[in-house]
């Protein structure tokens, strides 16, 4: 069966891509700003790569580099980076949103859809762009999709929907807004969850959800994988030595005076991820792009997590090569799409407009991994951290922290000034 061509934006490491290529589709051209990130395409794939800014970069040359014509394309598809509606921007306090300029991704992804007028286009983005009350962003790709087609004379219909990787048997919980449109109207219907949390991992039977496998669990993905040969991965700073101490699924919050640890840190008074350890017998937490020193999930031999380990929880294909330093190497795979959730909604998106059946499992799909070991012993604190033993406030509340109330207070000056 001939195979679907596929234009990708802000291609990245390739995650949706190489979802798209396991359900029976074809990128013809790709596009990405990062050096690194073209690079590990070359490496792996014969995708034609265009390395640029794709403010830069015409839809006319993407087009040509693809072989069709505006209204040929099948599928465009992409990931527009948008750090300013990051869950974590929106911790820290300091997201413009819209004003931001790293948005203008959103605007430059509708442009290419203006231009090449796909039959289908899946766009992905960090669920924050549809948080309550902070929906700019997508609101903007609504009124541009209705502008296109007021000119342009389509109807596309945008179905969208927030979704958790774990939830489709991706050993990760990584929550993604996904939003698809049909130039014809056809109004996409995202595939049902296939997996739930479960009270049972170690048979794999029915989740508490009564019909769907439990989650897939960080064992599942990489405990057949030895101790890698890899520089990098030894935890440094500060808080390096409290690691060991945090159990195995566990983080900071075990080190206060609601958890079993000692207290150490007020509740909910650091970032979630602060100290975070993978646990065998549950999904990840999300891969960070660009992590500090501090921040997880760390492996529950309390060091970093290898490239190929990062690369399994994401579900890419295995073999893959990695361009650039190991810094590079983590934000490229931070920045991806599990790879097992864009077969799913390729598949999806193949039985739905494309007229395709498909009547074997996901190619991507994680296999369970059983049994699933006992959790690695914890040491005790050293004697370095026992002076912040005390009574430490929890945190006040969204809004009401330390850094909260610093920005208001600059922000009234500025009124008042």
């Amino acid at each position: 069966m001939d195979k679907i061509p596929v234009v990708s934006l802000y291609t990245g490491a390739g995650g949706l891509d190489y979802g798209f290529e396991a359900a029976g589709f074809e990128t013809r051209v790709a596009i990405d700003l990062d050096p690194d990130c073209c690079e590990t395409i070359r490496m792996n794939r014969s995708w034609h790569v265009i390395q640029g800014d794709i403010v830069d970069v015409s839809s006319q040359t993407i087009l040509g580099s693809a072989g069709l014509k505006p209204g040929e394309v099948p599928v465009l598809i992409g990931g527009p980076p948008c750090q300013p509606f990051s869950k974590s921007a929106y911790w820290r306090g300091d997201t413009g949103r819209l004003r931001d300029p790293r948005a203008n991704t959103l605007r430059e992804f509708m442009r290419c859809v203006n231009d090449m007028l796909p039959e289908v286009f899946l766009l992905e983005n960090v669920h924050g762009l549809r948080y309550s009350g902070k929906e700019e962003g997508f609101i903007y790709i609504l009124r541009l999709t209705e502008e296109i087609n007021r000119s342009r004379g389509t109807n596309y219909r945008i179905a969208w929907a927030v979704l958790n990787a774990a939830d489709y048997g991706v050993p990760q919980i990584r929550q993604r807004l996904f939003l698809v449109g049909h130039r014809e109207g056809k109004v996409f219907q995202f595939p049902a969850p296939t997996h739930a949390q479960g009270a049972d991992v170690g048979d794999q039977s029915l989740s508490e959800e009564g019909s769907r496998l439990p989650y897939m669990t960080a064992w599942d993905a990489i405990g057949d994988l030895g101790d890698p040969d890899e520089d990098g991965l030894e935890v440094t700073g500060r808080w390096a030595d409290l690691l060991p101490t945090i159990p195995e699924g566990e983080n900071y919050l075990w080190h206060t005076d609601r958890k079993g640890g000692l207290p150490l840190f007020g509740w909910r008074t650091r970032y979630w991820s602060f100290l975070l350890k993978l646990a065998k017998s549950r999904p990840s937490w999300t891969i960070q792009a660009e992590p500090g020193p501090a921040i997880g999930p760390f492996h529950w031999k309390n060091r970093r997590l290898s490239t190929q380990e990062m690369a399994r929880l994401q579900t890419f294909p295995d073999g893959l090569k990695f361009a650039g330093n190991r810094r590079s190497r983590q934000r490229q795979l931070g920045n991806a799409v599990p790879s097992l959730l864009a077969e799913i909604l390729a598949r999806a998106i193949g039985e739905q407009f494309f007229g395709r059946t498909y009547k074997q499992p996901p190619k991507l799909a994680v296999q369970p991994k059983r049994p699933i070991p006992p959790p690695e012993p914890t040491t005790p604190v050293p004697e370095k951290y026992l002076s912040l033993v005390g009574n430490h406030a929890p945190h006040p509340g969204t809004g009401k922290g330390a850094r909260a109330r610093r920005l208001a207070s600059q922000s009234i000056v500025g009124v008042l000034g």
